[in-house]
């Protein structure tokens, strides 16, 4: 039953204080996006040159298991709901496998960035680049931390809370992607 006090944030899926969370960290990452695009409008060429030394290809790629990934939370949290315990454990653990899959691709690709001389001092938008990706990686794996945690705490609430914040993360990659990768 939801608590009245919370009042919009009671009809979500989930705990409450997840969406307030979430609210917080879209704030977050919207103050960073206005930042960026700020600084880009101000030296368009640098981050032209910039993106065209990232590989559109590889942040696809990574689009594809991250939004895959999704799909698997959402299956985990249909599971649930219809007391399929154990299909839900399933479901929750491909979802952990494909974001260990994405942290994979990420960290490959910061590898071949940095092993290129690119760092985070190399320009503007690579200050971004690293910046942005990093502190979306950090959500990753808390994100993973949480869906762990949730498998071995199997609930309703618990896997609608967890999947709440595994989509947050999703939504940010998807906002991300083009930004870094493909808009010029």
């Amino acid at each position: 039953m939801p608590n009245p006090g919370w009042g919009p944030l009671s009809t979500l899926p989930g705990n409450p204080l997840m969406w307030v969370l979430i609210l917080s960290e879209l704030l977050v990452f919207a103050a960073f996006f206005a930042l960026y695009a700020w600084q880009r409008a101000l030296d368009p060429a640098l981050f032209d040159a910039g993106q065209r030394q990232l590989d559109p290809l590889t942040g696809g790629l990574n689009t594809l298991v991250l939004l895959t990934s999704g799909l698997f939370a959402a299956l985990a949290v249909q599971a649930i709901t219809t007391d399929r315990r154990r299909r839900a454990r399933q479901w929750l653990g491909i979802t952990l496998v494909f974001g260990a899959v994405f942290g994979t691709i990420k960290v490959l690709e910061y590898a071949d960035k940095l092993a290129g001389g690119l760092t985070p001092e190399t320009s503007p938008f690579f200050g971004f680049y690293y910046g942005l990706t990093a502190f979306h990686f950090a959500h990753v794996l808390f994100g993973m931390a949480i869906l762990a945690l949730v498998t071995w705490r199997l609930s309703r609430d618990n896997v609608e809370t967890a999947t709440a914040f595994w989509h947050l993360v999703d939504l940010i990659w998807i906002l991300l992607y083009p930004l870094l990768y493909l808009l010029r």
